[in-house]
């Protein structure tokens, strides 16, 4: 019943043609033909990994985790019910809207809708990206990251790690709480963040070279207010990134270079020495909190911390 990786993401939004550009032009993703007004976008050779579902709100729809098999697929249903929760089976129209052959929905303790399948369909032609670039890492580690900001984090994380079986990779306490869970080799796969406010923080991309995060990053700093996190490298996962804002108005991490871990060995633990090594430097954060983070990465880099 194990879930294996972070299959696919659905986003709300009533912005189709900035999604459209953002998506293949910047990101580097490969718009596909869907149904019904929803734009899908291919990032490896799976059918689809993003889509976009047409509405007047924006920000996250559903989060679709996978598992291997129809067996896995009712063992981790049970579960959930048995623990009190409700567990809806998706109608085949439904299956076949997100190319998989099987799936179940539910909502997590804050509302966000989660959906775990098996059978993703495969394409059969080769990836061919929105722009030139060397491709995305995804295969066993799947699609990349997804984290929701909480009101209460530590409330949440039960349900995470004891009905869903996601393992705690690392947490911190400072400069707000922060919980990161993997579900294979990737660092993390999910994390919460303890904003005070339940919503959609940012959902993560890695590349397989740095250079297609440089010329993400050039592209990006001649759209207005579109990078929000400078280019900087993660203190736990290492990996070396920056963020940008989508159409939305959630953030996207765009990056290189991840920790890949043995999850048989993986021992969590406490971080103490913030988000990031260097960089990073939130653009449209509060000053205070700017500078609270900042004298973080100055106090990393004065101890003389670096990645392995």
């Amino acid at each position: 019943m194990t879930i294996k990786s972070l299959g696919y993401l659905g986003i709300a939004s009533g912005r189709a043609g900035e999604w459209d550009r953002f998506a293949t032009r910047l990101l580097g993703m490969q718009r596909v033909d869907d149904a019904a007004g929803v734009q899908a976008y291919r990032m490896d050779d799976h059918a689809q990994r993003l889509i976009i579902e047409p509405s007047a709100h924006e920000g996250l729809a559903y989060v679709g985790w996978e598992v291997e098999s129809p067996a896995d697929l009712e063992a981790l249903s049970k579960r959930l019910v048995d623990g009190g929760h409700a567990v809806h089976v998706g109608a085949p129209s439904l299956a076949r809207s997100r190319r998989v052959a099987e799936l179940v929905w539910f909502n997590d303790p804050e509302g966000n809708r989660m959906e775990v399948f098996h059978g993703a369909e495969r394409a059969h032609e080769p990836f061919a990206p929105g722009r030139p670039l060397s491709g995305f890492v995804t295969g066993t580690m799947g699609m990349g990251h997804a984290v929701l900001t909480m009101g209460n984090p530590a409330a949440t994380m039960p349900f995470y790690r004891d009905m869903l079986g996601f393992a705690l990779s690392d947490f911190g306490q400072t400069p707000y709480e922060l919980y990161f869970f993997h579900i294979n080799g990737r660092h993390h796969s999910f994390a919460l963040v303890g904003t005070g406010q339940s919503g959609f923080h940012h959902f993560m991309i890695e590349l397989k070279s740095l250079d297609d995060v440089g010329q993400a990053y050039d592209l990006a700093q001649l759209e207005p207010d579109c990078v929000s996190f400078t280019l900087g490298r993660h203190s736990n996962d290492y990996m070396t990134s920056f963020y940008m804002k989508s159409p939305s108005g959630f953030l996207i991490e765009y990056g290189w270079g991840g920790r890949v871990i043995d999850p048989e060995t993986w021992v969590p633990h406490e971080t103490f020495d913030g988000p990031s090594y260097w960089g990073h430097e939130r653009l449209q954060m509060a000053e205070a909190q700017r500078l609270h983070l900042r004298e973080m990465r100055l106090d990393a880099a004065r101890r003389g911390l670096r990645a392995p």
